[in-house]
């Protein structure tokens, strides 16, 4: 990644500010889940919050984990490590969505109505987020905090969107825009029609 380091160091600082994020990151090692990232409005609507002044956590609806186990794509697995995340987490007062990207090309038409192609990892799942400023993802390791940002950091920290039209239709991008405007007020985006860069 070739974000400027003060960048990325008020993304790290802005997500362990909240302190849901602050302890998913400390314990979720524990689980050893295969390829595991903290990921979607954890990451992006921390900045924002930190970027307008707002308390941490404020407006994050849920913490999306995702993790990346492809050698058992049953719903019973994915039930499996999901009730083992609560059961880590019953002590917080935060709603804590665990999702296995191995399967999601399994319902993803169903829900959304175009058909996905089978991710390769947790990464190449987030590189599909219906908006290239929320393609972003943090976990801790041996080596500390991680963060991958394939499209950089500069929109996050300008309250702007940009359409990625990988996956998502433009209905789930125009949906998100009009939903997040309502929280940061001040967020910008860039028409669907523009494509993404």
């Amino acid at each position: 990644m070739t974000t400027p380091s003060p960048l990325l160091a008020r993304l790290v600082d802005a997500v362990w500010a909240d302190p849901v994020c602050a302890t998913i990151l400390e314990r979720l090692p524990v689980l050893r889940l295969p390829d595991w990232w903290l990921t979607a409005g954890a990451v992006f609507q921390n900045v924002w919050n930190a970027v307008e002044g707002l308390p941490p956590g404020h407006g994050v609806k849920d913490y999306d984990v995702f993790y990346f186990d492809d050698c058992d794509l049953s719903w019973d697995a994915e039930d499996r490590a999901t009730r083992r995340v609560h059961a880590l987490f019953s002590d917080l007062d935060a709603t804590i969505e665990l999702r296995n990207e191995a399967r999601v090309h399994l319902w993803y038409e169903s829900k959304f109505g175009v058909p996905a192609r089978a991710y390769t990892s947790a990464r190449d799942a987030v590189d599909a987020f219906a908006s290239t400023t929320c393609c972003l993802a943090a976990t801790t390791g041996t080596d500390g905090v991680e963060v991958y940002a394939p499209h950089g950091l500069e929109d996050v920290f300008a309250l702007h969107m940009r359409p990625n039209p990988r996956l998502a239709p433009r209905t789930v991008y125009e949906t998100k825009v009009t939903e997040y405007r309502q929280r940061w007020p001040r967020l910008t985006a860039t028409p669907w029609s523009a494509g993404s860069p």
